[in-house]
């Protein structure tokens, strides 16, 4: 075989790689949005043009976490120490909506949101924002683990930092309704098949402690599941009568069964189509 006809082999080989390899991934444009969407299996942040979301002042019954959780999302956006966060606890209790809320209120911080499917790739994301000039919170909704699942471990590390440490730009919050993320199964599973199940237990329950903030969400009272209706009803300007207002929301919670912030916005929704009102978030 010549030389040139070597080349010639060598060139198509080259070539076919060059078609079959992925296609590099594009720096994310930062200034595209202030939310962004981690897509994994592409590795590409995905701009959100509207966050889906519940201004802050119309978060009812929650005072106590959101004044913590505020002050700890305005100090790391001002670049000072700040902490994850885990906010566990009751359903439908604006543990995500307070979150997002919160990112309204703060300029030039963005949010970027992981499903919890997707966790395994949280490594990845946070070298992708690493180097670029801004702060960013990551949020994981309703963030839990099943017997099997292994993903938990690149979370501990994630949030442990490993070598590099953790992002200095990045914060990392989850919601749950596991106060240890994990389920109950599978914490019994580790205790009844482990040589020391006390070393085993201890491992799946240390991951909760990597989070600097807990905030627990507990089932609303009677009292604040009104204030959350009437607040509601107050910033959408819904004329309705205080009496009948009162009697008809805590019906509508006795048909679904709980009081929370979010029966409390899905009965203003249905108020608000009664009588003809545009509510909008």
């Amino acid at each position: 075989m010549t030389n040139d006809a070597l080349i010639d082999r060598l060139d198509r080989l080259i070539a076919t790689l060059e078609r079959m390899a992925p296609p590099a991934t594009p720096t994310p444009d930062f200034e595209a949005a202030d939310a962004f969407l981690w897509q994994a299996e592409t590795g590409r942040l995905m701009p959100v043009a509207k966050v889906s979301r519940v201004g802050l002042s119309n978060l009812k019954g929650i005072d106590a976490n959101r004044d913590r959780l505020l002050d700890n999302t305005r100090r790391f956006a001002d670049g000072l120490l700040a902490n994850n966060a885990l906010l566990w606890g009751a359903r439908g209790m604006g543990k995500s909506s307070l979150v997002k809320a919160i990112h309204a209120e703060i300029e030039g911080l963005k949010l970027v949101e992981i499903h919890r499917e997707d966790i395994s790739a949280l490594p990845t994301l946070m070298s992708a924002l690493r180097p670029a000039p801004h702060r960013f919170i990551i949020l994981c909704d309703d963030l839990s683990f099943d017997a099997g699942e292994t993903s938990y471990k690149s979370l501990k590390a994630v949030l442990d930092g490993g070598i590099e440490g953790r992002p200095e730009n990045v914060l990392f919050y989850a919601t749950s309704n596991r106060r240890h993320i994990l389920s109950r199964e599978m914490v019994e599973n580790e205790r009844g098949t482990a040589i020391n199940p006390g070393d085993a237990v201890e491992e799946k329950v240390s991951l909760s402690d990597r989070f600097g903030l807990w905030l627990g969400f507990h089932k609303c009272t009677q009292d604040d599941y009104l204030a959350m209706v009437n607040g509601y009803v107050a910033a959408f300007a819904i004329p309705v009568d205080a009496e009948e207002l009162r009697r008809d929301a805590l019906e509508w919670s006795t048909t679904r069964g709980s009081r929370s912030g979010r029966v409390a916005w899905q009965y203003v929704q249905d108020l608000a189509g009664r009588t003809g009102v545009r509510a909008t978030l």
